[in-house]
């Protein structure tokens, strides 16, 4: 945080001497709102964010997504300060635009297909997003991020990360401003927390996007930094693809 101090007269009357010292305080970081959640099944994983970006009350633009493909197995949803955009490229759509440290991922990603001759999996882009949040501990990415994508032996892996570098696999993981919300319903649903004589079904792709679209239309109920759209990356071995569902709009 910056901050300058200067001396203002405030009189008296406002219970100050002449000359006090006021402090003023500048905030290089602001919250853009959002949710994002992951979940990881046997064979597929979900990522999926809202399109709203907004500031306070005020909403700046209803479709931009927080979710990016880094490879074909392997996608990043991002919550927080929307941060510096970048040259909206090809690899991605032109609708999406890239935070700061997206760019450098994407170099790096680059590097590592050229010098290993294979493209880098899921476990290894969370252990390389894990150190270049720390390389910026001092002054870092205001984002909260979630990767989701398949690991080397084809199955669901979720990461979650602070913006620091601290990260962990998950199964599922909600982050974002209504991530307090989501993520008691996913602990009920899909982990069963606290429930008994429950029959623990393994989740399958159906269910899971169903109790994603239905998460996010009761979290555009309670949250007004969130909604719009839904957008949905469903990871399997086939590739990526995309889904959207429409939200509420006020």
């Amino acid at each position: 945080m910056l901050s300058t101090a200067a001396y203002v007269d405030l009189g008296p009357e406002m219970g100050y001497g002449l000359g006090a010292p006021v402090q003023n305080r500048f905030s290089p970081y602001t919250f853009n709102g959002g949710t994002v959640l992951a979940i990881a099944g046997e064979d597929f994983s979900l990522v999926a964010s809202d399109t709203r970006l907004s500031e306070g009350y005020a909403i700046h633009c209803r479709d931009s997504p927080k979710c990016y493909k880094l490879t074909e197995r392997t996608v990043i949803g991002c919550s927080g300060f929307h941060g510096d955009c970048l040259t909206l490229t090809k690899i991605i759509e032109a609708r999406l635009k890239c935070l700061t440290f997206f760019s450098d991922m994407w170099y790096h990603l680059q590097m590592y297909k050229h010098s290993n001759n294979k493209t880098m999996t899921t476990g290894a882009i969370a252990a390389m997003l894990s150190t270049i949040l720390y390389s910026r501990r001092f002054f870092p990415y205001y984002v909260y991020n979630i990767i989701g994508g398949l690991d080397e032996e084809g199955k669901g892996a979720v990461y979650s990360f602070d913006p620091v570098g601290s990260y962990q696999r998950d199964s599922f993981k909600a982050a974002g401003s209504a991530s307090a919300m989501l993520q008691p319903l996913l602990d009920n649903q899909i982990g069963f927390k606290n429930m008994q004589n429950v029959e623990h079904l393994p989740l399958t792709l159906e269910k899971a996007l169903q109790l994603v679209k239905d998460v996010f239309i009761s979290a555009a109920e309670r949250d007004v930094y969130t909604g719009d759209a839904l957008k949905i990356c469903i990871v399997t071995k086939d590739g990526i693809k995309e889904e959207t569902v429409q939200l509420r709009k006020d």
